[in-house]
């Protein structure tokens, strides 16, 4: 049976932490070192990536492996981009296991159907890039070069950190789990009954909109927006992303 590589840290209540795409559970930075202050961190490497490198899973068996990741009992969940669509799978397949949610710019898909195709095909053919170069190093300086990252601090021991990732994960990952392979989640949400924090950087206008049409489409999800914050939110504003999301557990019953 597959099992996600997973990194505790902390003590507290438990907080199952899920990256982005090129990511890994190392890359938390000080987002993470905010957290671990009240929170036991049990902070995930999703398939494809870092430790879980050789896991192969799409969506919805990524979020059934990230829903048993968090130990025996229930447990709070962040995810962030791919994290966050992996969470929120998790979440409206396995609610039992979740007090509550957090998600990062996240969002339950492509709903134009043409719209889900490009974005899929354009996935495969960088998945097919990748596989035939090898090279993981010019892959992840060329994402990082993506206009969602452009106020992203340069932290050279965060991308280190994604250069460990091989180009065989990262390519399963794109084929199994990237955007366009998403079946729509959008009619699902009414049925998420977990208390849900969308986190969101007010400069990320396309998923400022995506958050706000998912407040008023889940019954219990409220917004948060991060003041100067692009789509890495957590990573371009860390202490404030951090004050929010921690005074939002503190306040919200499970």
């Amino acid at each position: 049976m597959q099992q996600l590589h997973v990194e505790a840290s902390g003590e507290g209540p438990p907080l199952v932490l899920a990256h982005g795409f090129t990511q890994t559970g190392r890359c938390w930075g000080s987002l993470g070192n905010l957290l671990r202050t009240n929170h036991e961190l049990r902070a995930v490497d999703l398939p494809g990536h870092g430790g879980s490198s050789d896991v192969r899973a799409d969506l919805v068996e990524a979020g059934n492996l990230l829903a048993e990741a968090g130990g025996s009992g229930t447990f709070d969940l962040l995810g962030y981009s791919l994290g966050a669509r992996i969470a929120l799978h998790a979440a409206l397949s396995r609610p039992e296991r979740i007090g509550r949610l957090v998600l990062i710019g996240g969002t339950p898909g492509i709903v134009d159907a043409p719209a889900r195709q490009v974005r899929r095909q354009r996935d495969d053919e960088l998945a097919e890039e990748l596989e035939r170069s090898g090279d993981v190093d010019a892959f992840i300086d060329r994402w990082l070069t993506n206009p969602m990252f452009a106020r992203l601090p340069h932290d050279p021991a965060a991308v280190a950190e994604r250069k460990r990732n091989t180009a065989p994960g990262l390519a399963s990952s794109l084929r199994l789990a990237g955007t366009g392979t998403q079946a729509p989640l959008w009619e699902r949400l009414s049925t998420l009954e977990l208390p849900t924090l969308l986190v969101v950087g007010t400069t990320d206008v396309r998923f400022t909109a995506i958050a706000e049409a998912m407040v008023h489409a889940a019954p219990n999800a409220v917004l948060a927006l991060v003041a100067g914050a692009g789509h890495a939110a957590h990573a371009e504003q860390p202490a404030l992303t951090s004050r929010i999301i921690g005074s939002w557990l503190a306040q919200t019953p499970h």
